[in-house]
């Protein structure tokens, strides 16, 4: 007997014994004596042998075997399937078939083995690994032949011949040549029905995104799944596979090339579930939890932790927090399926930090893919059928939406897809579902994912006189499945435009710790000695030092923010423990009550009222329950929702431009058509200088004789003149009060000069916009006295006054 022989019998004992003595960790007896009693039992149904062991077993047992399975794998598994078979044979001789193939999978800890795609090197060949990732091609299952029969008519003599490849663990491979003739030449005749196959299938396994460095491409790794694992797995699941890592020699084609292609020929596949990624928590971090969650600031705190390095957008940061925290899902029994995950889609002018609120959402979710417009497609986006350039057979590969099930899809630039790429989203954004049938694959994948979008509109600035559906181009149907649509516009406002250049400058200035300057333009971040003393003892810290100019100035109560570990492990929490909240039947009597008020309103609205609509308000309340930590919905949850709904659908300019006076709307219509610059007033409600058409109100097209209208500055005078005409009995009467209030007429004078400055730069103005005149000019004067200056002009008829903006109605 040779060495192999003596080897291959000394590893088959001691398997037999390993499996005699039922060795475990776990207390009891008859461990794997159960297993295998299971896989009896189950044999007539599933026809398939598979023995998990666990490889900590195998090193309690004997060190030295569990060393020459990691090393050897293929020495040692076929005298291992061997020892199993002969187990189950004794215990039910009569169970398995002559052909039945008997396996042993390998489980647990590997150790140094476990790899991803990107950390798979030469030194790994002929080693069992684990590898981690994400399934993003998979070919169709086809049978691979074991062993032929043949048979010769010459002698009436039956012969086989087997075959073995690279996936073979016994005996070197065979050629692949199949015989016609015996060798006396006699014409040989296969028996298809005596052969025996096994499934074959080809797996694509990438690494996972949260893993890949940024920057770079992900790496890939093909899979061979064999006989019972065939299936295991489909686009878009995220799989531990346990495998041997073998190379595959070239194809000789008169060359000789020395790189090989290699792959893993797969022992086990356990799929991860959705949790696996997510942070470990500390008894330290559930106190800090549960205190932050009591707090009475609490959606505030959060949404200035989202971005802090941009500035405002408190509405919109509180929206994407809901969004990351998601709704409840449900599967009702008739097999409806509800989503929970929420949708968003921001719209508006160019510069306006959309891109970096995408990109703050990719920085917390767990699991989160980007994509532009312009550089996806449809099938780039949900799935596609390509060709296998080996074998030449079509297998199905994954999208973006498909890889990011469970998670978030950023789309920038939604504007610039086409017609036909977007409509490949609509079943994805409600079902949550992408049905494929092509090329004779008909399938369905899984896609529960959020979709965050920002756009441009198709003017390149928004054009405050059209609605959104104008301003982006995309149909009702597409808009009607985000929840959430936010108008962001590049407002003229004196006042915040400075304290947007104060916050960017002060980012500019910012020197993290232990920065001296003298880094040679390198920007890496350095944390100071306290967060890393933190780090060292596994305690997340929960706030991050306040620097006025990383975050701009504090404002008085502001806390510091939230640090963005701690930001990630909360918003994990409140999915994973309280991802089910109940609806109280205050709760859904508040959202009934509303959602009847919004479908009998009157008013302009940014989007139309449906029944998704219903949805969006269940999403939203859920989600703001999950945000506190509470297993219920209550009613103050879906009051904050509704101020938040409110805040959407009132935040289409077209609409605020339909709720001015007619009267100014009609003396728009009557504008001299044959005049320099008489656009019409659609065009000019960019915030641009305004014309003198639309300045001249109430002027009849038809007489060119008629007196020329009155400018602001006159109109404005005139007004003061009514101000100085004498006043009644009643006036006189007046409490005490107001008179101490009332302004000098120097003061008085400055405010209606503002009033005509700010005029010229917009049709609509704020009463912010004036006070940062004044502030220019050195008056300084309260709101209140402000305000009382644009009532009297109001009066007098000089502008149309709407709580703190007004427009120029002269």
């Amino acid at each position: 007997m040779d060495e192999q022989s003596e080897l291959r019998l000394e590893l088959k004992r001691d398997f037999t014994e390993f499996l005699d003595q039922d060795f475990g960790r776990e207390t009891g007896s008859g461990r794997y004596v159960k297993r295998v009693d299971d896989i009896i039992k189950a044999y007539p149904q599933t026809n398939r042998v598979r023995l998990e062991v666990d490889l900590q077993d195998l090193s309690d047992y004997n060190e030295e075997l569990h060393r020459r399975v990691l090393s050897s794998p293929s020495t040692c598994l076929p005298p291992f399937e061997e020892a199993l078979e002969e187990f189950i044979r004794n215990r039910s001789p009569k169970l398995l078939e002559e052909t039945q193939r008997v396996h042993v999978a390998l489980t647990g800890e590997f150790g140094p083995n476990t790899v991803s795609p990107r950390n798979l090197t030469s030194e790994y060949l002929s080693k069992l690994v684990s590898l981690q990732g994400i399934v993003t091609r998979c070919t169709l299952v086809r049978p691979k032949i074991v062993k032929s029969v043949h048979w010769c008519p010459a002698t009436g003599q039956f012969s086989s011949r087997e075959y073995r490849d690279v996936t073979s663990n016994s005996g070197v491979p065979t050629t692949t040549a199949y015989p016609t003739k015996d060798e006396t030449d006699n014409l040989l005749i296969t028996q298809y029905g005596l052969s025996t196959y096994i499934d074959h299938q080809t797996v694509t396994i990438q690494e996972l995104p949260e893993t890949a460095p940024p920057g770079q491409l992900p790496r890939s790794v093909e899979v061979i799944l064999e006989d019972d694992l065939r299936d295991a797995c489909k686009p878009g699941d995220r799989v531990a596979i346990a495998g041997i890592y073998k190379p595959i020699a070239p194809r000789a084609n008169g060359a000789i090339n020395g790189v090989f292609r290699a792959v893993v020929v797969a022992n086990g596949v356990r799929k991860l579930s959705r949790d696996a990624q997510d942070p470990v928590f500390t008894e330290e971090d559930y106190d800090n939890i549960t205190e932050l969650a009591g707090e009475g600031d609490l959606m505030d705190q959060l949404g200035q932790s989202l971005a802090p390095s941009i500035h405002g957008y408190a509405t919109i940061k509180k929206a994407l927090v809901l969004l990351l925290a998601g709704g409840r899902e449900r599967d009702l029994v008739n097999g409806t399926h509800l989503r929970g995950d929420i949708n968003c889609l921001m719209v508006g002018d160019p510069g306006v930090a959309k891109s970096q609120l995408l990109r703050a959402v990719m920085n917390i979710a767990p699991l989160c893919i980007s994509t532009t417009g312009r550089g996806s497609s449809g099938v780039g986006l949900t799935a596609a059928v390509t060709m296998d350039q080996d074998t030449g057979e079509r297998r199905l590969e994954a999208g973006a939406m498909v890889l990011a099930d469970r998670g978030v899809v950023c789309i920038d630039e939604f504007d610039k897809m086409n017609d036909g790429d977007r409509v490949a989203i609509h079943e994805v954004m409600e079902q949550q579902t992408v049905t494929i049938a092509k090329a004779g694959i008909l399938t369905s994948l899984n896609a529960r994912c959020s979709v965050v979008a920002a756009a441009n509109p198709i003017y390149g600035h928004y054009d405050r006189t059209i609605s959104i559906t104008r301003n982006i181009g995309l149909p009702d149907s597409l808009l009607s499945r985000f929840d959430l649509l936010f108008v962001v516009l590049d407002n003229n406002d004196a006042a915040r435009d400075r304290e947007i250049a104060d916050h960017v400058l002060g980012q500019h200035r910012y020197r993290a710790p232990g920065d001296d300057g003298k880094n040679g333009g390198d920007d890496r971040y350095v944390e100071n000695l306290e967060e890393d003393e933190e780090r060292e003892r596994g305690v997340t810290p929960v706030y991050v030092k306040y620097d006025a100019r990383l975050y701009g100035p504090r404002r008085p109560g502001q806390k510091e923010p939230l640090s963005l570990p701690f930001l990630k492990k909360y918003i994990a929490f409140a999915k994973q423990r309280f991802a089910a909240p109940e609806l109280t039947p205050e709760a859904s009597d508040a959202i009934a009550e509303y959602y009847a008020d919004l479908r009998n309103s009157q008013e302009v609205k940014a989007l139309p009222v449906t029944v998704r609509t219903l949805e969006t308000l269940i999403r939203l309340s859920c989600a703001h329950a999950k945000v506190r930590l509470s297993a219920a919905v209550e009613r103050s949850d879906v009051e904050e929702v509704q101020t938040l709904v409110d805040f959407i659908l009132k935040s289409d300019p077209s609409a605020e431009y339909t709720r001015r006076p007619s009267s100014k709307r009609e003396g728009g219509a009557k504008r001299d058509r044959g005049a320099e610059g008489s656009e019409s007033e659609d065009d000019g409600g960019d915030g641009g200088a305004p014309s003198a058409g639309r300045r001249a109100r109430g002027a009849a097209a038809a007489d060119a004789d008629a007196a020329a209208p009155m400018e602001t500055d006159d109109a404005v005078a005139a007004a003061a003149e009514a101000a100085d005409e004498p006043i009644s009995d009643a006036e006189e009467e007046a409490p005490a009060a107001a008179e101490q209030g009332s302004l000098t007429e120097d003061a008085a004078a400055a405010v209606r000069r503002a009033v005509t400055e700010v005029g010229q730069h917009g049709d609509a103005c704020s009463l912010t916009g004036v006070k940062a005149v004044l502030a220019a000019q050195g008056v300084h004067l309260s709101s209140d006295e402000i305000l009382s200056v644009l009532s009297d002009l109001h009066a007098a008829e000089v502008i149309m006054l709407d709580g703190t903006e007004f427009y120029l109605s002269v």
